[in-house]
Parts: C-alpha cells; sequence; structure tokens
C-alpha cells in the first residue's frame, strides 16, 4: 500500500522538481531566451521519462518562462521589456511597503543576520562571485522582509522578480559594481534601524531600479533576446 501510493505521487514530485530545475536553468542564463526545449533531450538529461517533462513545461508556460507553440515546439520565452517593467513596479510596491513597516520597528534578533550577510557580499563582491553575491543579495531582502514582520511577502517577490532575475548577472559586470550594491544595502538598513522611513524609501526605490540603467544597453547586445 504504502509503495502504490508512493508510485502515485512520484510523477508529480518528479515534476515539480524538474521544473524548479528547468526554472533555474532559465533564469540563469543557461538555457538563453528563444532557445527550443527537447522533450526527449530534457528527459535524457534529467534522466526523467517525458511525461513529467511536459507537465513541468505546463508549469513554467504558466509563469512565462517558456512558450508553447502547436506544430513547432517549446521556446524559452523571450525577454519582455513590458512584462519586466510590471514585475519590477510590483515588487518596488512590496518592498517599499516592506520597509516602511521595518521603520516602525525591526525584530532585533535579526540583526546579526543581517550584518552577517553584508559580510558574506562583500567576499562575494571581492571574489567576483556573481552568482553568489545574488544568493547573498536575495537573503538581505528576505531578511528584510523577515524583520519587518512580514515573513512570507519574499515569497511573492520571487515570482515577481523572475523576469528581471534573467538578465541581473550581466548587471553585475565587475567587483566594483557588486561593492555599490553592497553600499545600498549597508545604507538601506542604517535607515531602517534610524527609524528613518523616507530616507528609506528613497534608497529601496534608487535600488531597484538599478536594471532599468543597464536595460538599454542589454538591449542593444543581445536583441535576438528580446519579444
Amino acid at each position: 500500500m504504502t509503495k502504490t501510493a508512493t508510485t502515485l505521487h512520484q510523477p508529480q514530485s518528479t515534476a515539480r522538481w524538474l521544473q524548479g530545475e528547468v526554472r533555474r536553468a532559465i533564469i540563469d542564463m543557461e538555457l538563453a531566451p528563444g532557445v527550443r526545449l527537447s522533450e526527449q533531450e530534457l528527459a535524457a538529461r534529467y534522466s526523467v521519462s517525458r511525461q513529467p517533462v511536459r507537465e513541468a513545461m505546463i508549469s513554467l508556460a504558466n509563469d512565462n518562462l517558456v512558450d508553447v507553440r502547436p506544430q513547432r515546439g517549446t521556446f524559452v520565452s523571450h525577454l519582455s521589456l513590458e512584462r519586466m517593467s510590471e514585475s519590477r513596479l510590483l515588487r518596488e510596491a512590496v518592498e517599499i511597503a516592506i520597509v516602511r513597516q521595518a521603520c516602525r520597528g525591526f525584530d532585533a534578533s535579526l540583526e546579526p543576520a543581517i550584518r552577517t550577510n553584508i559580510e558574506i557580499q562583500k567576499v562575494r563582491a571581492n571574489a567576483g562571485d556573481r552568482a553568489g553575491f545574488q544568493a547573498a543579495d536575495a537573503e538581505f531582502h528576505a531578511l528584510l522582509a523577515q524583520g519587518a514582520g512580514f515573513p512570507h511577502a519574499w515569497e511573492t517577490i520571487q515570482n515577481l522578480k523572475q523576469h528581471t532575475d534573467r538578465i541581473c548577472k550581466l548587471t553585475l559586470s565587475s567587483s566594483a559594481v557588486m561593492h555599490g550594491l553592497v553600499d545600498q544595502h549597508q545604507a538601506m538598513f542604517s535607515a531602517v534601524k534610524a527609524g528613518a522611513s523616507s530616507e528609506a524609501v528613497r534608497l529601496m526605490r534608487r535600488h531597484l531600479t538599478e536594471i532599468l540603467r543597464i536595460l538599454p544597453d542589454i538591449k542593444r547586445r543581445f536583441p535576438e533576446w528580446f519579444e
């Protein structure tokens, strides 16, 4: 009986796992915009049957990360400036609400974790570790939400930012750029600690518009990636 239950749940579990793996590859640009995805090749690459591949593609299509074109195949979605601008705007609204609340009262027990995180950001910036820096950057924002009393808000933000995340690594072009973001994080947290709501909001808004300054250059360099 237990074996039967495991068997029944396995395809769904495999599809969910595969969805996460392919999502990561798309967001990390290992699978570039416009690339055709073969069910057979994905099944072989991840050592799964074709059924969970189909299920994973449906879920990724619902997230606008892949395009399923009848009679043509499945492709990694092209970057959409409209979708990216919309997701950034929605993320800004959520994160500004977070820093405003954080300025009213931040959970002091999380201060050591924030400070440790900022030090980790510096180490990864020094090493030119873009993937590691991105992970530490995300953790900083998650900790900020948690300290503000919105521990689940980061889940919403992650869904909003997946389209802009696809080109984030390209914006981290040097250690100097990464250190600039660390400075922004430090200034933001200092404003939160001081209860300076207007300053914290200004810094967060500036922080989240960094990507807008680099987008035109990326579109010029990689026009084939965009709709």
